[in-house]
């Protein structure tokens, strides 16, 4: 019951985003057709509006757009006649997919190991070392870092490809970029998380009882660190799956990032809304596994309020 009424709300989230996102993209100046590529006669002009219902009233348009919407369909490209914007979305999001859920692996395996070294070893070396490798990545963007990357790994050492987007060799590069600095945040947490577990009572009952380190760590310790990093990771899953621009543009990745920018420039009100709408539907679906997440990793917690239940 409290799944539906979770489902009925990402329902309701999700008609109001199409229509803030449709009242904003008809009140931009301007006209998708008014572009110095393209001279369209009075005919062209009025043919071109007919085919995209930009020549009815404001609401005709709006229900129309509800309507396709409940159909799934995002409607035609302006620019690209021959691609809508569903084929558009079906060709960038497996690149833009890729690299984000491999950068996601590699900065939730980073993050744990480095802020568990840190937490074990507070205020030694080894936690410096953690703590100053994280100052770091923070400190450098993701611009910055990726030519850095490509001047290393691909053109001084000749390590990795970073022409094209062939093989799964050339996802590595930019993968990393995307993966650094939310590596560094889940350390962040990891360490502070687990510094106050492992100070808890019942650690230190477990350790008293004689229990093994390494079982403490994986049962109890992590168990209860992992929460705050789940919640981390819900609103940032579906920015690195969908698309980071800077990334894409920087290693020539043809994923969503590099369609939705372009449709700006091009005043592609479909593209931008379908991506946008796009974004907010997968956003939307992972806060709710994030709070089914919870309710697995911690049974006392409520899925109705996400309180815990002692």
């Amino acid at each position: 019951m409290v799944i539906v009424r979770k489902i009925a709300s990402i329902i309701l989230t999700m008609w109001l985003i199409v229509t803030v996102t449709f009242i904003i993209m008809h009140s931009i100046p301007g006209d998708p057709f008014s572009n110095d590529s393209k001279v369209l006669s009075e005919e062209q002009l009025n043919h071109m509006k007919a085919k995209f219902h930009l020549d009815q009233p404001i609401l005709n348009q709006y229900f129309i757009y509800l309507k396709n919407i409940a159909m799934l369909d995002l409607g035609p490209s302006i620019q690209s006649e021959s691609r809508d914007v569903n084929t558009i979305i079906g060709e960038g999001i497996g690149a833009s997919a890729l690299l984000g859920i491999q950068s996601i692996i590699i900065a939730l395996i980073g993050g744990i190991i480095l802020g568990t070294i840190a937490a074990i070893y507070k205020h030694r070396f080894l936690d410096f070392l953690a703590l100053f490798i994280a100052i770091i990545g923070i400190s450098v963007p993701s611009f910055i870092l990726a030519p850095l990357l490509i001047k290393y790994f691909g053109v001084e050492w000749q390590l990795l490809p970073i022409a094209n987007f062939d093989t799964w060799w050339h996802s590595i590069l930019p993968s990393l970029a995307l993966a650094v600095g939310p590596l560094v945040i889940i350390t962040r947490y990891v360490r502070s998380n687990m510094i106050e577990v492992l100070n808890s009572n019942y650690i230190r009952t477990a350790i008293a009882k004689g229990l093994p380190m390494s079982y403490i760590l994986t049962q109890h310790v992590l168990r209860n660190t992992l929460l705050p990093v789940i919640t981390f990771l819900g609103p940032l899953f579906p920015s690195v799956v969908t698309g980071t621009f800077v990334i894409e543009k920087v290693f020539s990745i043809p994923g969503i990032g590099k369609y939705f920018v372009e449709s700006i420039f091009n005043r592609d009100y479909p593209v931008i809304m379908g991506t946008t709408i796009f974004y907010s539907f997968i956003l939307l679906l992972t806060l709710l596994l994030v709070d089914v997440c919870y309710r697995v990793i911690d049974p006392r917690i409520s899925l109705r309020s996400g309180e815990r239940y002692e």
